[in-house]
């Protein structure tokens, strides 16, 4: 929880470096708190249409939609990316796979231009 809130705090901070375990932790803890605004949802009846979210998923995306990005932004400088390289994504099936080696992937050791290692 504490490196989900860590990305919360650095909202806006598309500079630096993120390590492996901070952006996996914060995607973990996005896709659970997704789901409890879905089921809510769900069982408050503010639900659109067929949908399996409403009014609360949407608020809560929108509201961590600049940390998410800004996180990732931070994981690919630490692997020696630019975070223009999430744009990579947009090509199909190919763009996502080697988005998600990058994000997987060790960050350099020594520093970079971002800064030095986080570890």
């Amino acid at each position: 929880m504490n490196w989900y809130l860590k990305v919360l705090k650095q909202y806006a901070d598309f500079c630096g470096r993120a390590r492996r375990k901070e952006y996996w932790m914060f995607v973990l803890f996005h896709m659970f708190f997704s789901i409890v605004a879905m089921t809510l949802d769900k069982f408050l009846g503010l639900t659109t249409g067929e949908l399996p979210y409403g009014v609360l998923y949407f608020l809560y995306g929108l509201a961590v939609l600049i940390p998410g990005l800004a996180v990732a932004v931070r994981r690919l400088h630490d692997v020696g990316k630019s975070g223009w390289m999430l744009l990579i994504a947009l090509i199909p099936l190919i763009g996502s796979i080697w988005l998600i080696v990058l994000l997987v992937t060790d960050g350099q050791k020594e520093g970079n231009k971002w800064g030095k290692s986080p570890k």
